[in-house]
């Protein structure tokens, strides 16, 4: 059976930790010689194409971006063409997608026609599973390790913050997550997560403190309103006074100094986010030689 990765716990956590692993070892093997990635963006990228674009090319590959309007999902053409059309080209296809369904679509239109090609989720509106990876491999190296570290999301429960929580869940770490009300994750879609209204009652003790934009791809007409449901939520040093005080900060960016996060925090020495934002590149790597070995194992 063909492997894909939509959200990461398409991974068991075993396979998470080697993951992981691989992308600490910086493997490179040219598994993708003479051999193609399709990767489509319905939304805009700037980390994801250059890490995923980079990552192909370092494993001997030659990836190919595709623009939402070349392809027209569902528009030119059902997504499950587009899927069964690229598979006779390509060995493995990511896609950054409005609609998480069409991600599925197109794996099961896959799986049903016995093409053994993986499907990778480069963003959709219900995860952003490689940003994740990014973020677990961050964390283990300023840790060390995973597991019982406490991370604070302090912001909008969007699809970073529900990637991140999971993976964090399934490698050990503490999730506490502060939204205001309204914004907040569903208590029984994770039920190992603490979640709070007060950004501070998230913050106490935190070793990690993560944030993102406010409004996200999609909802630029209800700027406004977040703008005014989200004050208060900004990670400041306020906010990281009720830290840990070795505590670092993420953001898997772009970042809006000034919103959800202050200039001298996201610019200060806590900050990781320039380390975290180089980390897509190994994770999607290796994320791109498991799902590789996995499908020529299962076949």
């Amino acid at each position: 059976m063909t492997r894909h990765f939509l959200e990461i716990d398409d991974l068991a956590p075993a396979e998470l930790n080697e993951v992981l692993r691989m992308a600490e070892a910086d493997l490179r093997p040219p598994v993708l010689a003479g051999r193609g990635v399709a990767l489509i963006f319905e939304k805009p990228s700037a980390r994801t194409r250059n890490a995923t674009e980079v990552a192909v090319a370092q494993l001997g590959g030659h990836p190919v971006s595709i623009r939402g309007e070349e392809v027209g999902l569902d528009t030119r053409e059902p997504a499950e063409d587009v899927a069964r059309v690229l598979a006779g080209y390509h060995a493995a296809i990511g896609a950054r997608v409005m609609d998480h369904a069409s991600l599925e679509r197109m794996t099961a239109a896959l799986d049903a026609a016995a093409m053994e090609v993986p499907v990778f989720n480069l963003l959709s509106d219900r995860a952003h599973p490689c940003q994740a990876l990014a973020d677990l491999l961050t964390i283990r190296q300023r840790f060390g390790a995973t597991e019982g570290v406490k991370v604070a999301y302090v912001g909008d429960a969007n699809n970073v913050c529900r990637s991140l929580a999971l993976g964090c869940l399934m490698a050990g770490a503490q999730v506490a997550v502060a939204c205001p009300d309204g914004y907040g994750l569903d208590p029984a879609e994770l039920p190992g997560v603490s979640t709070t209204s007060d950004p501070a009652e998230a913050a106490s003790d935190a070793d990690v403190v993560y944030t993102d934009v406010w409004t996200s791809m999609g909802q630029e007409a209800e700027e406004k309103a977040r703008a005014a449901a989200f004050s208060g939520f900004q990670v400041d040093r306020a906010l990281m006074a009720h830290a840990s005080p070795k505590a670092i900060v993420m953001h898997c960016l772009p970042a809006h100094r000034g919103q959800e996060i202050s200039a001298d925090v996201v610019d200060g020495p806590q900050s990781l986010v320039w380390q975290q934002a180089a980390n897509r590149l190994p994770a999607v790597r290796a994320l791109l030689l498991f799902l590789l070995d996995s499908s020529r194992r299962a076949s």
